[in-house]
C-alpha cells in the first residue's frame, strides 16, 4: 500500500481510530494484523518470507541470551545466516548469475537459469532490523523479547516497515509495551508532519520525476546543460521522495503516540561529505557504523585500515541499496570522497588559510555547501542512470556546459539547449527554492515550536493552504516511493 494512495488515505484514519477504541491489551494485535494487511497489499504470499524470518530472529534472541561462551556467537551467527541469506536469495541471486554468465562468456544454452521471482518490497529494510535486533541481544544492549507478536510487531510496524526507519530495538520495543492515550499534540505533530511529507513527494518529487525520467531513460539526445538540469533535479527528487516517506512514517507513528528516529536533517546542508551521511538516511549510516565499521576495527586500527574500512563500508552500502554496478559505483564513489578528504585535509585547510577564505565565514561555508552538493550530485548519476555506461557518459558530458552557456551568451538563443516547456522548467526551480527557503526558516526560527504559538487562525490557514497546494499542484499518477526497491 502507497502512502499516497486513496487506499491509504482510508486505512491511516480507520486503524488509527480502532486502535485507541481498544483496550491496551488487545492493541499489539490490532497494529500487526494491521501491518500484515499493509504489506500484504503488494504481495500477499511475501508476508510468509517476514514470517519465516520473524520465527528464526524471535527464537534465536531467546537462545542467544540463554547461550553461554561460543554458543551465543554461533546461535548470532546463524540468525544472520538466515537473513543474509533470505535476502542474498530474492535480491541478488539474478544478479550474480548475470554475473557469471557474463564473465565466462556462456551461450544461452550453456547459462545458468535465471529465477522468476519479484523482490519483496523493503526487504533489505525489514532484514536489517531484524539483525540489529539479534545483535544488540549478543551485546547484551537488549534483553530478548519473549512476547512473540510483540517482536513479530517490532519487525512489521506498518508506517517504518517498507522504507524505515531502520529502527533499533531500544528505541521501540519498550513503546508497544505502553498505554497510548489520544494526545491533541502528538496528533497535531503527526498529522502536519504527514501532510509536509505528501507535499514533499507529491508536489515536488513526482513533479520533478516528470523532468527527470525522461533525460535519464535518454540521456544520448540531450544537451549537456539539460543533463545538469535533470541530475539536479533529481538530488531533490530523491530527497523529497525519501524523506517525504520517512515524514509520512513518523507522522502516522506519532499520532498513535509512537516516536520514531529521525531519517533526514537537511543533507544538502552539509559542508563535507562526512557531514552528509550525518544527515540523509541516518537510521542506515549510523547502522552500518555501529554493526560494520566498528566491527571491522573503526577508528581503533591504522590509518591505511580505516581508510580501507570506510572505503569498504560504503562500498557495501551500495550493495545494499541494490543488484546493480550502478549503485556499486555509487557507493563507491562516496567511500573515495570520504578517503579523499580525509587525506588532503590538512592541504586544503592550509590552501584556504593562505589565500584568505577562512576570514570570510559566509563564503568559505557557502563554497563548501556547493561543492560537498557537486560531489554528492556527480555520485547521484550513477545512482539514477540506468547503466554504468550510461552515467559515464553523462558524467562526461557535463565538461560542455561552459560551452553550451558562451554559445547561449554569443547568440541569446536557448533553443540549441533542447530545454523542454520552459515554464515548467521555472516552476521545478520554484519549488526547490520553496523547500530551502522552508530549510533555511526552519533553522532559524524552529517553524514547529513557534507554528504552534500562532493564533489558530494562522496555524490552520497554513494547514487549509497546504492542503490546497497538495491537491491543487501535486502529480496524482501514484508514483512507487524509489526506496521501496531496495
Amino acid at each position: 500500500m502507497l502512502f499516497n494512495s486513496f487506499e491509504f488515505l482510508l486505512f491511516f484514519p480507520v486503524v488509527t481510530f480502532i486502535y485507541f477504541l481498544l483496550p491496551h491489551k488487545y492493541r499489539w494485535f490490532h497494529l500487526l494484523a494491521a501491518s500484515c494487511y499493509f504489506y500484504m497489499a503488494f504481495i500477499p504470499v511475501y508476508v510468509l518470507i517476514l514470517f519465516f524470518t520473524i520465527i528464526i530472529d524471535y527464537f534465536a534472541g531467546i537462545l542467544i541470551e540463554n547461550a553461554g561462551g561460543r554458543k551465543r556467537k554461533w546461535w548470532l551467527i546463524m540468525s544472520l545466516i538466515a537473513n543474509i541469506g533470505v535476502l542474498a536469495y530474492f535480491k541478488y541471486y539474478n544478479f550474480f548469475i548475470d554475473n557469471i554468465n557474463a564473465a565466462f562468456g556462456l551461450k544461452e544454452s550453456e547459462a545458468l537459469p535465471f529465477l522468476s521471482i519479484i523482490l519483496p518490497i523493503g526487504l533489505s529494510f525489514h532484514t536489517f532490523q531484524a539483525m540489529s535486533y539479534t545483535i544488540e541481544v549478543y551485546r547484551g544492549t537488549q534483553k530478548a523479547e519473549r512476547h512473540l507478536g510483540i517482536y513479530a510487531l517490532y519487525v512489521m510496524f506498518y508506517p517504518q516497515l517498507v522504507a524505515g526507519p531502520i529502527e533499533r530495538p531500544q528505541n521501540v520495543l519498550h513503546q508497544f509495551y505502553e498505554k497510548h492515550k489520544f494526545e491533541y499534540a502528538n496528533a497535531v505533530k503527526g498529522l502536519r508532519l504527514i501532510l509536509w511529507g505528501l507535499i514533499k513527494k507529491v508536489v515536488i518529487a513526482d513533479r520533478l520525476a516528470s523532468y527527470v525520467n525522461p533525460v535519464f531513460n535518454d540521456p544520448h539526445d540531450q544537451s549537456a546543460v539539460m543533463l545538469g538540469i535533470a541530475a539536479v533535479f533529481f538530488a531533490f527528487q530523491i530527497f523529497c521522495d525519501f524523506s517525504g516517506y520517512s515524514d509520512i512514517a513518523l507522522g502516522t507513528a506519532r499520532v498513535m503516540g509512537f516516536k520514531l528516529m529521525t531519517n533526514f536533517n537537511k543533507p544538502y546542508h552539509a559542508r563535507s561529505i562526512s557531514e552528509f551521511w550525518k544527515r540523509w538516511h541516518i537510521s542506515l549510516s549510523t547502522w552500518f557504523r555501529d554493526y560494520l565499521y566498528i566491527s571491522l576495527g573503526g577508528n581503533r586500527v591504522s590509518l591505511p585500515r580505516i581508510y580501507f574500512n570506510l572505503f569498504f563500508v560504503f562500498l557495501v552500502s551500495g550493495f545494499w541499496h541494490g543488484a546493480n554496478w550502478t549503485f556499486i559505483v555509487w557507493g563507491a564513489l562516496h567511500g573515495f570522497y570520504l578517503v579523499f578528504g580525509m587525506l588532503t585535509k590538512d592541504a586544503r585547510n592550509l590552501f584556504a588559510n593562505k589565500i584568505g577564505i577562512t576570514r570570510i565565514k559566509w563564503l568559505n561555508n557557502t563554497l563548501n555547501t556547493v561543492s560537498t552538493f557537486t560531489l554528492v550530485t556527480i555520485a547521484w548519476i550513477f545512482f539514477r542512470a540506468n547503466n554504468v555506461a550510461d552515467g559515464l557518459f553523462i558524467v562526461k558530458k557535463l565538461a560542455l556546459i561552459p560551452s553550451e552557456v558562451a554559445k547561449v551568451i554569443a547568440t541569446k538563443k536557448l533553443a540549441f539547449l533542447n530545454l523542454p516547456r520552459l515554464d515548467y522548467l521555472a516552476y521545478s526551480v520554484l519549488l526547490i527554492i520553496f523547500l530551502e527557503v522552508a530549510h533555511v526558516l526552519n533553522v532559524r526560527y524552529d517553524l514547529d515550536n513557534t507554528f504552534e504559538n500562532k493564533p489558530a487562525y494562522v496555524r490552520w490557514g497554513l494547514y487549509y493552504a497546504g492542503l490546497a497546494a497538495f491537491f491543487f499542484f501535486g502529480v496524482f499518477e501514484q508514483y512507487q516511493f524509489i526506496y521501496f526497491q531496495f
